[in-house]
């Protein structure tokens, strides 16, 4: 990803502080981050929780959640990102979930990823989330994924610092 060097400035000038919670990714957004110099002044954490009571466990993902949406799910994902921000010092989270394949799981095709952002603002708790499906084998779903993850915080924190509405927690 190019633009990495960017998005680590980014970071530094807005004093984000980041942590992740990542499942279909398992840990390849905090250590693709953990690649820059320097991360060390903004990347607080990373949860890699692949099992369902993981995510319950150590994000307080709701097993209701889970069994009323399904693991790969927005409402999950959001949990999954609130759960990381609230158990961490971080005031910028970002977390996944979903198939990176080779097959389908219940229903849900391979390639779908449920991702979620959250950020501190104002004493308020913001989330974004979104869904989106990739091609390519389960390498480089896991790979489109870390990429789309990490570009987003950023297109996500501007849109909070310029007024845009989003959901809060």
């Amino acid at each position: 990803m190019e633009q990495l060097q960017a998005i680590s400035e980014y970071f530094k000038a807005h004093k984000l502080r980041l942590v992740t919670a990542e499942s279909c990714t398992a840990g390849l957004v905090a250590a693709t981050l953990g690649g820059q110099p320097g991360c060390g002044s903004w990347l607080e954490a990373g949860f890699v929780t692949y099992a369902p009571e993981a995510k319950c466990r150590y994000l307080q993902v709701k097993p209701e959640t889970i069994e009323k949406y399904n693991l790969t799910s927005e409402p999950v994902a959001r949990e999954m990102v609130e759960g990381a921000l609230h158990n961490s010092g971080a005031n910028a989270a970002v977390a996944n979930t979903g198939v990176a394949g080779p097959g389908g799981e219940d229903g849900i095709p391979p390639g779908t990823i449920c991702f979620a952002w959250a950020f501190e603002h104002n004493g308020t708790t913001i989330v974004f989330s979104e869904t989106r499906r990739f091609d390519g084998d389960r390498n480089e779903v896991r790979q489109a994924g870390t990429d789309y993850a990490i570009e987003r915080v950023v297109y996500y924190h501007k849109q909070l610092q310029s007024g845009i509405p989003a959901r809060s927690a």
